[in-house]
């Protein structure tokens, strides 16, 4: 199904679809109430604190993951987690919860997307709506700015990092209903592509999966030039590249990594003739949601619900919406929303209104007895 707001698709390039001209501390002309305002490019996003609410309580903890051990580029191993409880966690100690793991987008991190969505008051908000999760926001970040959620020597295998190590830590160290229809997977931007591989890669741990304002669905291509201009990047002037340069960087770390290129351990997907590597841009081809989807039609089909969306001046959207008629085409029951907004300005009010209640409906959110 898909519902249609107002507007038409616009187009916009990927750095500024991820983080707009707004700052991160005043609210953008015309925004409204609620919503938060996007990061300058080319930084990480950083956001004042989220306010903490009376009765909800939060825990910052570590999960050593196995899947990242041996990665080339030495990103954590033991990664930075965020895990949010509902108000009734700490009252009913015989009672087990539903989880909904949240991943963010590129260069952010677990704790600034925390605060840009003051997960403290969304958790409030849903307990008094009779939904109670406990929220995980796993950290994806990298030096370069986001692992993408994918299975790299270079930068990890951070798939399995959230579809495998990330699921037993929870299962094991709280209440949880642990069991596939009970958890919910959900993510915006990089998050969002990140929700589509990791579901279809480990599909028996989700009950549900949301994809908010995917990125990258879409199979990457270069020309000559452009990735002679990625590879002539210095390695040590990397990290304080520009937004767009560092997502195209991060992304062939996750999709062309090569141990053999020290110190990037990636390819660029060139020839030694100067000339294009086919092989290396089918390795990105191999990413691409789009492409994997249909050989991953019996996995999609398994969910019990799958929702995405897309604001109607998100230039993202249009990948979004090919998604969406694909899976249509081979039969994959999944309902689609183009709303009006842009990349960013209706995560929070989104998040409240329409992922929290789509999860509390498609999940088995009681244990049995």
């Amino acid at each position: 199904m898909i519902r249609r707001v107002t507007g038409a698709l616009v187009g916009v390039a990927l750095a500024y679809a991820l983080a707009g001209p707004a700052s991160a501390q005043a609210p953008a002309q015309g925004q409204a109430q609620g919503q938060r305002a996007a990061a300058p490019p080319g930084g990480a996003f950083s956001y004042p604190p989220a306010p903490m609410v009376p009765g909800i309580a939060v825990e910052h903890i570590k999960v050593h993951s196995p899947a990242m051990e041996g990665n080339l580029a030495g990103e954590p191993v033991d990664r930075d987690v965020i895990v949010t409880l509902p108000p009734s966690y700490g009252k009913d100690k015989a009672r087990r919860y539903p989880v909904l793991y949240f991943l963010h987008g590129f260069a952010q991190s677990a704790q600034s997307m925390f605060d840009f969505m003051h997960v403290p008051e969304s958790v409030d908000a849903a307990a008094k709506a009779g939904q109670e999760f406990i929220i995980v926001m796993p950290d994806n970040d990298s030096r370069l700015g986001g692992t993408m959620y994918s299975n790299s020597v270079t930068t990890g295998d951070a798939e399995a990092f959230v579809g495998r190590d990330l699921v037993k830590y929870v299962d094991g160290h709280y209440r949880t209903i642990a069991k596939r229809e009970s958890r919910g997977l959900v993510g915006h931007s990089m998050g969002g592509y990140g929700v589509w591989k990791i579901a279809m890669r480990f599909p028996e741990q989700w009950g549900a999966i949301y994809a908010m304002s995917a990125c990258c669905m879409s199979p990457r291509s270069t020309t000559a030039e452009a990735a002679k201009k990625l590879e002539d990047i210095p390695y040590d002037k990397a990290k304080g590249e520009n937004f767009g340069n560092k997502a195209s960087l991060a992304s062939l770390a996750a999709w062309s990594p090569d141990p053999s290129k020290p110190p990037y351990f990636m390819d660029f997907g060139l020839k030694a003739d100067g000339t294009v590597d086919n092989l290396v841009v089918a390795k990105w081809a191999n990413n691409s949601p789009l492409v994997m989807a249909t050989s991953h039609i019996p996995q999609l089909k398994s969910f019990r619900a799958i929702a995405s969306d897309g604001g109607d001046k998100d230039g993202l959207t249009k990948d979004a919406t090919t998604m969406h008629e694909q899976l249509d085409l081979y039969g994959v029951k999944n309902s689609f929303e183009v709303y009006d907004g842009n990349h960013v300005n209706r995560i929070v009010e989104r998040f409240k209104t329409k992922v929290l209640p789509f999860f509390q409906a498609n999940l088995v959110t009681k244990a049995a007895k």
